[in-house]
């Protein structure tokens, strides 16, 4: 399937207007491009596995729409098939219009093409493999050096499911796992994802782990990283289902049986979770949080307590915050 690009170079004072005006005529979706730094609200929405190293701001903004290109090389926009020039043209009477009354920069409009496989590859400039300790995270193209051969090897891509491993709220969470992990453990993962801490703590040695998530995306990102880690499907169950407010996936979850559950999430999802995961727990069971922006970790904390559990210790990595508890009672 072939998309045309619409790349408009602008000032970040202008990015809200001309995405709003250009939403009134069909092109939906912006890519925002600059070097605004990023406040601590937005790096808890983002939650990012891909690091974001934008360089000093200059005010320049670059704004970019994908439309789907038609077999016989008309564009779609909205319910309209319609010429590239014809979008060109609409385009550009917005942005003169728009130039009458504020500042919008150059307001410059360049074309291209590309394919879906392109939006896929373009990970692999940002993912290259890492360690998290002892244990080497690797993406498919890349090699294994011949140092590492014998080193523990986690081999995870980029997908459609959030986790590589890469962000700081992740590490968190494996390092607390490999910390309070037995070889008997029950894992609980809740919003599993990619699978990857499930994987990495079976690949340690846990008995088993179940996975939810309330994207259907994450079976199949799941299944394939198990897969490709040589871990038997039948030591991690992962199921669809929101644990909060659903019935039938706390029934199928199961009650006091989790030695450990683990939920990289956020702050606004930790918070209505606690008490459905108390109910997971066995007593003496340890409750790992992450996925909390350096301020939050007070509301994770107390909430926490205030659901019966015990705050055994926050650790820290960057900007992001881990709340460890048990259940005592």
């Amino acid at each position: 399937m072939k998309w045309v690009k619409y790349r408009l170079k602008t000032i970040t004072e202008a990015e809200d207007i001309i995405i709003s005006t250009l939403y009134d005529i069909g092109l939906e979706g912006a890519q925002i491009e600059d070097k605004i730094p990023l406040t601590a609200l937005e790096k808890e929405q983002m939650f990012v596995d891909i690091p974001m190293d934008a360089g000093e701001d200059d005010g320049i903004a670059y704004l970019s729409f994908f439309v789907e290109e038609t077999d016989d090389g008309k564009v779609k926009l909205g319910e309209e098939i319609l010429d590239r020039e014809e979008i060109v043209k609409r385009v550009e009477c917005e942005l003169e219009d728009l130039k009458n009354f504020m500042d919008i920069g150059e307001g410059t409009l360049s074309i291209d093409e590309t394919e879906d496989i392109d939006w896929i590859n373009n990970w692999k400039q940002y993912f290259h493999q890492f360690y998290i300790d002892d244990l080497l995270v690797i993406p498919s193209w890349e090699e294994v050096k011949p140092e590492d051969k014998d080193k523990r090897i986690l081999h995870i891509d980029p997908g459609t499911a959030f986790g590589t491993g890469m962000h700081e709220t992740t590490q968190l969470c494996v390092r607390q796992i490999w910390k309070h992990m037995t070889p008997e453990t029950e894992l609980l993962d809740v919003g599993t994802g990619s699978g990857i801490l499930g994987i990495v703590a079976l690949m340690y040695g846990i008995k088993h782990a179940v996975g939810t998530d309330l994207d259907p995306c994450a079976i199949p990102a799941c299944e394939e990283n198990m897969e490709v880690n040589g871990i038997d499907p039948s030591q991690f169950d992962v199921m669809i289902g929101n644990l909060i407010s659903d019935t039938e996936t706390q029934d199928r979850v199961g009650y006091e049986k989790y030695d450990i559950v683990v939920a990289n999430i956020l702050p606004d999802v930790l918070v209505p979770l606690m008490p459905a995961v108390k109910k997971c727990l066995k007593l003496g069971g340890t409750y790992i949080t992450s996925g909390i922006i350096d301020g939050k970790e007070t509301l994770v904390a107390e909430t926490m307590q205030k659901a019966g559990l015990v705050v055994d210790e926050i650790t820290a990595q960057g900007e992001w915050r881990c709340v460890v508890g048990h259940k005592n009672s």
